[in-house]
């Protein structure tokens, strides 16, 4: 496609619908506009095949048992140093695969349906030959318009964790990485570039971790899309055919026929949307942070200590949005502020329920105050199914939150993907806000 040329009704992603073709029933809820579909990994249609279980519980309390390892993990992204010097590893545990996007890579297009990820800023795919990925790979030899990348390209440095060898055993230049994923499994990767195709827009060569080697059972078996906000991610690489936008609207756990939907560009987002600034921190530039300010429960303002909720460019410290964490984590003392304050709201017996400790019988729940997250010109309350789960047997609500981590790195809050569900999220990097409405995404 000629960038230039192009009008600007395809700066939106075409529908794509992920279906099962055996199932009619598994058809995206589309209002006609032209969206990129998004798929629970867990969902009946889902392209792969969904976990069993017993329950929507025990589906949220497996996927949120990764949430832990993964805030460790954003709270590791510093920014990177431009060097010529192997970048060790290190321990980079990204993210559980909840929610995907189909696409293509390479010319002609190879169908792939990729992780969806806000604070992850290259964009990765198993490659043909690799030792220990799935069947559905992307086959470089097919695609007319495949390269490599040398070590000598600026996208060497910039992309998180890639390094060249440090000498030529190999006999080549290629830019090589390795990363740890998922605290049981690692994979390695050359950086290559390709078409990447959404829909009918095509980014033409789009720089990527070709992957090569898996080891472990926790990589998202057809890659990640980057949507972050560093110079590897969708963003930047498309240059002004998005001019900084998107937005997307997570269907709820509840919901598995349909799916939601990811937009691309400007074309297409909500006339009329709440905002909030959008800030920077130069210490974790991929990540979307925003001002919280409070938080109430029902009709109280918790009382919680500025200092725990303040952004902070110097730590790290803050609040983001993150589309890869299960369930909202707050450090432990606003946690418990909020806890306490819901729990003596409630008034009832409580237990635990793996990650979540504050749960009590259902038939309370008609008491149950709402959470209201108050950010920088804008007020969040969410709807009860956004901030309680209810256990297999329905005798039980739990509060759908957690303390994150309790150690020396533990400085940020993240809005999970439970508490984003049904509503429409906007990123506006060149304006430097995020919106927030309600929307079915189901």
């Amino acid at each position: 496609m000629d960038l230039k040329n192009t009008s600007p009704f395809f700066f939106i992603a075409l529908l794509i619908s992920v279906t099962k073709a055996l199932d009619p029933s598994c058809a995206s809820q589309s209002d006609g506009s032209d969206d990129l579909s998004i798929i629970p990994t867990y969902s009946k249609c889902s392209p792969f095949s969904p976990p069993k279980t017993d329950s929507l519980v025990t589906t949220v309390l497996n996927m949120a048992s990764k949430d832990p390892a993964r805030v460790n993990y954003l709270s590791t992204l510093v920014a990177q140093k431009t060097t010529s010097a192997p970048i060790a590893s290190g321990q980079q545990v990204l993210n559980i695969a909840n929610y995907v996007v189909q696409l293509k890579v390479g010319t002609p297009g190879q169908l792939m349906n990729m992780v969806l990820d806000t604070s992850n800023d290259i964009t990765w795919a198993p490659c043909s030959g690799c030792t220990g990925c799935s069947s559905t790979t992307f086959s470089p030899n097919s695609s007319s318009t495949y390269g490599s990348l040398e070590c000598s390209v600026p996208e060497c440095a910039q992309a998180r964790g890639l390094s060249c060898p440090a000498t030529g055993s190999t006999g080549t230049n290629v830019c090589f990485f390795n990363q740890s994923y998922g605290g049981d499994s690692s994979f390695s990767a050359t950086l290559v570039q390709d078409a990447l195709r959404l829909g009918t827009d095509v980014i033409p060569k789009y720089s990527f971790g070709c992957i090569n080697s898996i080891s472990g059972g926790s990589v998202p078996s057809q890659g990640l899309l980057g949507l972050g906000r560093g110079s590897m991610s969708l963003l930047s690489q498309s240059g002004s055919l998005y001019s900084g936008v998107f937005s997307y609207c997570l269907p709820s756990f509840k919901s598995y026929y349909f799916s939601g939907s990811l937009k691309l560009g400007q074309p297409g987002q909500p006339k009329s949307i709440r905002t909030t600034p959008l800030l920077r921190n130069p210490r974790r530039p991929s990540l979307y942070y925003v001002n919280l300010t409070g938080i109430s429960v029902g009709r109280v303002l918790v009382p919680i200590s500025p200092d725990v909720l303040a952004f902070n460019p110097n730590t790290g410290a803050g609040t983001i949005i993150d589309s890869g964490t299960v369930i909202t984590r707050f450090v432990p003392p606003v946690y418990t502020a909020l806890r306490d304050e819901f729990r003596k709201q409630v008034n009832g017996t409580f237990s635990s329920l793996g990650a979540f400790d504050t749960c009590f019988s259902a038939t309370n729940e008609v008491v149950a105050p709402a959470i209201t997250l108050q950010f920088t010109g804008l007020k969040l309350t969410l709807p009860l199914e956004n901030s309680l789960i209810h256990s297999s047997s329905g005798s039980l609500a739990c509060l759908a939150m957690a303390a994150a981590p309790n150690n020396v790195n533990s400085v940020l809050n993240v809005i999970a993907n439970l508490q984003q569900q049904n509503l429409r999220i906007l990123f506006d990097v060149a304006n430097s806000v995020v919106g927030i409405a309600r929307e079915s995404c189901n």
